[in-house]
């Protein structure tokens, strides 16, 4: 078959919408923020529809995201979340420390703590409320020569939203990328005392540790039990070099609970069991947009961000709420322009590499130990405490966003 022969045989499907690869949180987000602006789109997702509900993968939702997850009808479907209303911020081995709260904030919470799949099917059953259909189990490929799936069949649209986490390995080269030579070991740990709804970020030569106060969905059996267990029950999230969390991962529950004690300190009273551990590693990277080809990414397929501080989720909700606003605001032979495009990446820029310089900050800053650092991130430690005004500073752009 000739090549002008195999061009008109391929199965080209014409969209007069913008097309999303990718349903998870961010993609089916942006999804629902596009109707909601009036536009309807298309979204396909390479993964089946298929799914556990008890993905308990754990995600930190600030504020701000609550107020964009209300507006589109989702936080209303989330089975169960647990509002952060303190967060004690901490370094090993030096002295300085601050706490952060909601009631300072004048908030109800500053964040909240989310399952993974409670989050996606939630936005899933929100999705088909307002009759937003998604073609699962289809792996579509982005490139300079369009958008086509493992069958070989083509799509057109007037532009291409890639919101598939980074897995489709289709990207373009990183302008900026760091390899923090760390690993994240999580899992859920239960406590001696309770959590009152205080997380904890404590700063290590080795890198941070945090722990999030986590849901434990009651049950029919024993549902006391279970409430009780929820109120000590945290999300782990154990930073280290990859030589050092495999060890620690690999420990038995007895040696790892002990560690984890020796690590973070008796703050939360004796560390009483775990879950089983996984690891992953941690990385910086951000690729930005790419107007001129008629294509636009966002979160992680963006940019992916150390976890300190759950910036990197909040951020790419961010990223596919604006898109979708500027999408409302622009008139529809212009929506997908390279000029349109173009202005979102503009309108981005100061958030999303606020936020990366932010992370990148705290892990190059607290990643070592060095006395006159250790000493100098201390009196910032204090400073945060003594001062209000900048506190409220830094609260406010950990919860909103670069702009605050």
């Amino acid at each position: 078959m000739s090549a002008i022969e195999s061009e008109a045989a391929r199965v080209v499907t014409h969209l007069d919408n913008p097309l999303i690869i990718g349903a998870g949180p961010v993609g089916a987000l942006c999804a629902l923020a596009m109707q909601h602006f009036g536009i309807k789109p298309h979204v396909l997702e390479a993964r089946d529809q298929t799914r556990s509900a008890n993905d308990a993968r754990t995600l930190v939702l600030s504020h701000g995201s609550r107020l964009i997850l209300e507006r589109l009808g989702v936080w209303d479907r989330l089975e169960s979340y647990t509002p952060i209303t303190r967060i004690h911020v901490s370094q090993r081995g030096g002295f300085g420390a601050t706490q952060i709260s909601a009631d300072e904030e004048q908030l109800p919470a500053l964040g909240y703590v989310v399952s993974y799949g409670g989050l996606e099917i939630a936005l899933e059953a929100q999705m088909a409320a307002v009759g937003i259909a998604v073609q699962y189990g289809i792996d579509a490929q982005c490139s300079a020569a369009g958008v086509r799936n493992a069958r070989g069949e083509h799509y057109s649209a007037p532009f291409v939203v890639i919101a598939d986490g980074g897995r489709s390995g289709q990207a373009p080269t990183p302008r900026l990328a760091r390899d923090y030579d760390q690993m994240a070991i999580v899992c859920e740990v239960q406590t001696e005392l309770p959590h009152d709804h205080r997380a904890y970020e404590r700063f290590t030569p080795d890198g941070p540790v945090a722990l999030l106060p986590y849901v434990v969905r009651a049950t029919d059996d024993d549902a006391a039990a279970s409430r009780l267990a929820a109120q000590h029950t945290y999300a782990l999230v154990w930073t280290a070099q990859p030589r050092e969390a495999e060890r620690i991962a690999m420990l038995d529950d007895a040696a790892f609970l002990d560690a984890l004690y020796q690590h973070f300190g008796g703050r939360q009273g004796r560390v009483l069991s775990a879950t089983p551990r996984k690891r992953f590693p941690l990385k910086l990277s951000f690729i930005g947009t790419q107007a001129d080809a008629g294509v636009v990414r966002i979160g992680n397929a963006a940019q992916t961000l150390h976890p300190v501080s759950g910036q990197g989720l909040n951020i790419g909700l961010r990223d596919a709420w604006e898109l979708a606003a500027l999408c409302g605001d622009t008139p529809t032979e212009s929506i997908g322009s390279a000029e349109m495009l173009r202005a979102y990446g503009r309108s981005r820029r100061v958030d999303v590499l606020g936020g990366i310089g932010f992370t990148d900050f705290l892990i190059r800053a607290f990643s070592n130990d060095v006395a006159l650092i250790r000493h100098a991130r201390g009196l910032g430690l204090l400073a945060l405490e003594m001062l209000p005004p900048l506190k409220h500073f830094v609260a406010r752009r950990m919860i909103f966003g670069a702009r605050g």
